[in-house]
């Protein structure tokens, strides 16, 4: 069948996927912005446009009887566990839209298969602590750090010529060890005014957009975690080869629309932060970090040797500032959870999160955002749940249990009850060569 976009075909969709495709395409009539990217059949698409819009309680009680028959007909156990849990989300938006008020953490936990918890004030205490340790001074933490970001904030003028050779240099990592599809590609354009740092923009075809925000300045360390989470072995990767394997080869067409709040996204949010951990280590992201510094001409880099002192030093501190980063998790919670005012979430950020108001504030902006007030959670709760299970490998195979993660249907659900001791149903599971 025609594709969205008239440049490529697809299978035809089963009556499931079908009906899954058209409630995703009428949510999103509701919802703007629901649907992520949409690459599967035109004609879905041109029907659901043309129709009038429904209402929230006929999407939720489709969703609803969606989810019956999801357990009744569909055979592969994997594909069925991944439907139901997405339709559970899907009815819990409807209910939402349709004016239902949800516990903060239940709705939290309906939309993703996972309940996030707190970290605790003394995790990010000892955080600081460390990073005072190797970051010394005798000004307040917050301040040396500042003063040290300082350093290396990239010129936005060449932004574009260092992400595109950035891209290239993670594309190579990342080809023999996760594969790529023959025929991708990605393209870095630079937004402002957007409560996130960056974003992928899939288009179908193996293509993606990738838009760096720069309403605040961006760091070299920063840039790195950026486009390796948006591209290789990030979200391109991931939905490049979801195209390849789900769509194309196995004809499960549910998976030619992306959808935001749901789980999904706990998964690809987390496999878009542990994949640039596999992909690039400590001891290569010094080496990428230098060179990164020294291409982008910061000054740092005009004393022989201090690029490279600067990327040790930065990829020192990274893992305790990625800890300080886990405040946004708390500030969710005491603001929604809780009840408590801007404001006072502010402080709590600036606070625990050690950083300047800018940042603390467009954190609250992100936490604050009428969808994206529970999505904070994804980031923070996939990657230790993805981490635990590739960790878990058999034989130690890290990289081939990664390889899962970017080619079948796997949910929160069922990589928590292999992580238990049982083991998820395998039967209709998708291994495609490479």
């Amino acid at each position: 069948m025609p594709a969205l976009g008239g440049q490529r075909t697809v299978p035809a969709p089963d009556a499931i996927a079908r009906d899954y495709v058209l409630l995703a395409l009428r949510l999103d009539q509701l919802d703007p912005g629901l649907v992520d990217a949409y690459i599967g059949p035109a004609d879905l698409k041109a029907a659901v446009d043309m129709e009038q819009s429904p209402s929230p309680t006929r999407l939720r009680d489709d969703a609803a009887a969606l989810r019956v028959r999801v357990a009744e007909t569909v055979a592969e156990p994997d594909r069925r566990a991944w439907l139901d849990a997405q339709l559970v989300a899907l009815e819990t938006r409807a209910a939402v839209l349709h004016g239902e008020e949800l516990p903060y953490l239940e709705e939290v936990t309906r939309c993703y298969e996972w309940t996030p918890t707190r970290r605790g004030e003394a995790v990010f205490d000892d955080a600081a602590r460390e990073l005072d340790r190797l970051l010394p001074g005798d000004a307040p933490l917050d301040e040396r750090l500042a003063a040290w970001d300082e350093r290396l904030v990239l010129d936005p003028e060449g932004l574009p010529a260092v992400a595109d050779w950035l891209v290239d240099e993670l594309r190579g990592l990342a080809a023999p060890r996760f594969g790529v599809p023959d025929g991708d590609a990605v393209r870095v354009g630079l937004v402002r005014g957007q409560p996130w740092a960056g974003y992928n923009w899939y288009d179908g075809g193996l293509h993606s957009r990738v838009d760096l925000n720069v309403d605040l300045p961006i760091r070299a360390p920063d840039l790195i975690d950026t486009i390796a989470h948006e591209t290789y072995a990030g979200h391109h990767l991931e939905n490049a080869w979801h195209e390849t394997v789900l769509v194309e080869r196995a004809a499960r067409l549910e998976a030619s629309v992306l959808l935001l709040v749901t789980p999904e996204c706990l998964m690809s949010e987390g496999l878009a932060e542990l994949g640039p951990q596999l992909l690039v280590p400590p001891g290569a992201r010094v080496d990428l970090l230098a060179e990164l510094i020294e291409r982008a001409g910061l000054p740092i880099a005009d004393d022989p040797g201090a690029a490279r002192e600067a990327a040790e030093r930065a990829v020192a501190l990274a893992p305790h500032r990625n800890r300080l980063r886990e405040v946004a998790v708390d500030a969710a919670l005491l603001r929604w959870e809780d009840g408590v005012s801007s404001e006072e979430t502010l402080a709590f950020l600036r606070r625990f999160g050690r950083e300047p108001e800018e940042r603390a504030r467009k954190r609250l902006e992100f936490i604050e955002s009428p969808r994206l007030r529970t999505y904070i959670h994804v980031y923070f709760e996939g990657e230790p749940l993805l981490r635990r299970w590739v960790d878990a490998a058999p034989d130690g195979d890290r990289d081939a249990r990664f390889r899962r993660l970017l080619r079948e249907q796997l949910t929160p659900g069922s990589i928590a009850t292999d992580l238990a001791g049982s083991p998820p149903e395998t039967a209709g599971r998708i291994r495609p060569p490479g």
